[in-house]
Order: C-alpha cells, then structure tokens, then sequence
C-alpha cells in the first residue's frame, strides 16, 4: 500500500488540508500514530492525539474544528470512521488480485460450474450441479455440498462447510469453520422417552453484502428455508438454528443463539451471549443488551431490553436500582 493524501481524499471523496502529496504506507491508531502512517479522529475522547500525532495523514470529520496546531495533513470527510472503513475496503481491493487458480489437490465435479477468476485452493471438495460466481476465492479444506448456489465475488476462508442446496448471494464472507445448513435441532419425543429424529429437508438462503463469523452455524430448515437477508453481519461462535428469519442489516455479536422459527426484524442489534427463545418474532431496530435473554416476541420497533427475561431498559434501569439494594441488605 502507498497511496498519498490527495489519492485517499478522492477514494472518499474527501477535501486535503495540508501537503496533497503526503505519502502513506500503513494505518496506525491515532495514538499509535508514526511518520508514513494513516490514522483517523471520529471519537472525541481521543481529540489530545490529534495535537501530538506523528502520522502523515489523519482522517477527520469534516466540521472538525482543531483547537490547536496539527501537524499531520488531514483528510476531511463525511464521516471519519465510515470513512476509514472504505479506505480499508479500498487497500483491500488493491491488493486482491483475482485470478483463475484450482489446486492440485482439489476436487470438482465435471458437473460443477465455476465462473471466470475463481480461485480454489487445497483439498477442496465442490459437489455436482454446483454453481460458483465470478472472482470468488473458495481457501483450502472446504467443503461445498451438490446443488449449491454461491454468488460473486464471495471469500470462503479454511474449513467451511456448505451443505447441498444452500444458496449464497454475492459479495459473502464465511470464515473459517463455518457450517452453513446442517440439521437443525428437531426431535419428536415418544411415549417410551426416547427421541425421533425429525428430518430437515428444507434449505438456507443467505442474501448479498452478508459476513459469518468463524465456527458459526446456520441449519437447515424442516421445510422451506432458514433466511439471512442482506447485509446481516454475524460475529463468531453464534448459532442460528432451523427456519429462523433474520431480516435485512441486523447485527449479531459473538455467543448469540436463536432458536427455531424465531423471525428477527431488519436493523436489530443482538449483543453477545443474547438467547432467543423459539418461535416469537422481533421488531424491526430492536437493540437486546449483553447476556439477555428474551422469552417473548417484541412488537414495537426501536426497542432497547436488558435482563433475563429481558424487558425495556428504562424499567430494567429502575428495577436494577432495588435489585442492588435488596443485595446490600442481605
């Protein structure tokens, strides 16, 4: 990476103050900040460095207003923190250079089709009928299933496993360990206290712009799918059980658990360790604290919950206050 302030203001459509022609080589957190390095300013608690960093160039917000001299030539954008994060994209698209690669030691069925520039690494295994879009890179010891649909450009890094039938939209990053359509979680009790088996012959559609964090796993559903809509973002270790709906834009952070059937709004926000019980819904930018646990659907959209079982936060907050000094008296 070397790119100068003038290249990064128009990558972002940003404004230079300062030496267009500064040179950077690398990103550094603002107080980390050094000679030939990019950093960035969007938290105001943070604003002492930006008087006394040694990076290049700082990315800024553009009303930012400094109360001293900076050294560093600054980039004013938007929005600097969105900001950093397409230059990362940016450096990242740099540097990834698509090509036409299939390992020695991979495994493709005749009857699989792979678009142009798709890269397959080692021990790859792609099933019949299989369909691979364009400038995707599918890393060593994956596992992809018959009659799979996986669109461009997708990353499919070491140890995944896709299970047949399963359809992947365009732009999907998987890490590694991901399992994506294996059974769900389904047994029928009987009369002598043993279990059935209920079979899952449905499927899983994951939408476009969607990333799945490392040893995470979506199952397949009973009948029909279980849906990850667009541009869901899914931390590692969480578990996304059969037929569960999880609506467009909804983040999840790592340990959360949805059981079956649950449909989850658009935009939610699901901290980590969040328990969802089964088959309840929950509203469009529903926000679930840390280690909640939620028992009943949540009908009214924007709500924030706290506690297990959780219920709105503003009463939790209240309720918390008599917990505490039921607590001390004790």
């Amino acid at each position: 990476m070397k790119l100068t302030a003038k290249e990064i203001a128009e990558a972002l459509h940003g404004t230079v103050e300062g030496n267009p022609q500064e040179t950077v080589t690398t990103f550094a957190k603002i107080e980390h900040g050094k000679p030939g390095a990019l950093s960035f300013y969007a938290n105001p608690k943070y604003e002492e460095y930006v008087y006394t960093s040694k990076a290049s160039v700082l990315l800024v917000n553009a009303d930012f207003k400094p109360r001293q001299a900076v050294t560093p030539t600054m980039v004013r954008v938007k929005d600097a923190y969105t900001g950093v994060a397409e230059l990362l994209k940016y450096v990242s698209a740099l540097r990834r250079k698509y090509r036409r690669h299939r390992a020695m030691t991979c495994g493709i069925s005749l009857r699989a089709r792979l678009g142009k520039k798709v890269w397959v690494g080692d021990f790859v295994k792609i099933g019949a009928r299989t369909r691979i879009g364009d400038c995707s890179i599918i890393h060593s010891n994956v596992t992809i299933g018959e009659d799979v649909v996986i669109g461009s450009h997708a990353i499919i890094y070491p140890g995944v496993v896709i299970y047949p039938k399963t359809v992947i939209g365009e732009n999907v990053i998987l890490h590694a360990g991901c399992v994506i359509g294996s059974d769900g979680f389904g047994n029928a009790p009987q009369p002598d206290g043993t279990w059935q088996k209920i079979e899952h012959l449905g499927g899983v559609i994951i939408g476009d712009n969607v990333e799945i964090g490392s040893n995470s796993t979506v199952d397949r559903a009973e009948m029909e799918n279980t849906i990850i809509g667009n541009g869901v973002r899914i931390d590692n270790l969480c578990q996304i059980a059969h037929n569960v709906v999880i609506g467009d834009n909804t983040v999840m952070a790592a340990q959360t658990g949805i059981a079956g059937s649950t449909e989850i709004g658009k935009n939610c926000i699901l901290a980590g360790q969040v328990g969802i019980v089964g088959h309840i819904k929950i509203a469009d930018g529903t926000i679930v604290g840390a280690q909640s646990g939620v028992t009943k659907s949540v009908r009214k959209e924007g709500s924030v919950l706290l506690g297990t079982p959780a219920f709105d936060r503003a009463q939790f907050m209240r309720s918390y206050v008599k917990f505490k000094s039921a607590g001390a008296e004790e």
